[in-house]
């Protein structure tokens, strides 16, 4: 199969590319700069230069391929203030790639998150399908929500369309994210900190877990899918603090709430959420069974203690 991939040289779609291309497929994935051209190049994928708002130059690779993974998302503009506008470039994308592959039944999947789909119990991938009233014009997060929504509804247009949320924490070495951010928090401030009394549940994924999945959705998953890239069910984000305060030789304490916002700035509203996370449907339709290491193992062999984040 050949597989047009967009957000190819990110850190999801960096671990999906040798995912695929392992298992005889072919990669063409989307470059905007000479860095990431040249690492899908050393990787083995077929390169594309462009930009997530190159319409015209995604639907010609679309057209030709015989399916179509979407990762990528404006990641730099929606967390300085403009969200809407990065979820409204990645609807327009989805819109079109949803017209190309109309009546095709070649596959489409997107990434998505499972953050907050239902605050204080399980979220399982039957939440988060009721109908966003605002659509493509919701506020916030509601937003990308609607443009998920829409893309599983493409299976009545004959596509073979699919949702893969993925955990807040995909994580591994060489992870840049939350962990990393946490580390360099805690590092900042001088202790490790959670929020209230650290009970709030976090899900998780190893990078390679979450290619595996988008490789497996990718040639099986049934049209209308949605998926749950989801490992560790619900870690307490008090056991997260207490492994990197070991490792950092620092106290672990309570931040109060009032004052989360101090100490965590942006990351204090995620910290506070309590958002654990089935995937036992995913696992059952498509046989899928992560084997690497647990969020918890993977912070503890030490190599977030070994980078910086800026």
């Amino acid at each position: 199969m050949r597989v047009f991939l967009t957000g190819a040289s990110g850190w999801i779609g960096s671990a999906v590319v040798p995912e695929l291309l392992g298992s005889g497929h072919k990669v063409l994935g989307l470059a905007r700069s000479d860095a990431s051209a040249d690492a899908l190049t050393r990787a083995g994928a077929d390169v594309l230069r462009g930009t997530l708002d190159d319409l015209d130059i995604l639907r010609d690779a679309a057209k030709a391929s015989d399916g179509v993974i979407h990762l990528a998302f404006k990641h730099d503009i929606a967390f300085s203030g403009g969200f809407e506008d990065a979820a409204d470039a990645d609807r327009r994308a989805v819109d079109m790639f949803g017209d190309v592959l109309a009546g095709t039944g070649r596959p489409l999947l997107i990434a998505s998150g499972t953050l907050g789909l239902a605050p204080g119990r399980f979220a399982t991938e039957r939440d988060g399908q009721e109908s966003v009233t605002e659509g493509a014009h919701a506020p916030g997060p509601a937003r990308r929500l609607a443009t998920a929504q829409a893309t599983t509804a493409l299976a009545d247009r004959g596509v073979r369309s699919s949702v893969v949320r993925l955990a807040p924490t995909v994580h591994g070495d060489g992870d840049q994210g939350f962990l990393a951010t946490l580390v360099a928090i805690a590092r900042e401030k001088g202790v490790s900190g959670y929020v209230g009394d650290g009970a709030q549940r976090w899900p998780a994924v190893h990078r390679a877990d979450a290619a595996h999945l988008f490789h497996l959705a990718l040639e099986n998953a049934p049209a209308g899918s949605t998926l749950h890239a989801v490992a560790d069910e619900g870690v307490p984000i008090k056991a997260v603090a207490e492994v990197i305060g070991r490792h950092l030789g620092l106290p672990v304490v309570s931040v109060p709430p009032d004052e989360a916002a101090g100490h965590f700035a942006w990351m204090a509203s995620f910290l506070a959420l309590d958002s654990p996370t089935s995937a036992a449907h995913t696992r059952d339709l498509l046989n899928w069974h992560p084997t690497h290491a647990g969020l918890l193992e993977d912070l503890d062999e030490g190599h977030y203690f070994t980078t910086t984040t800026t």
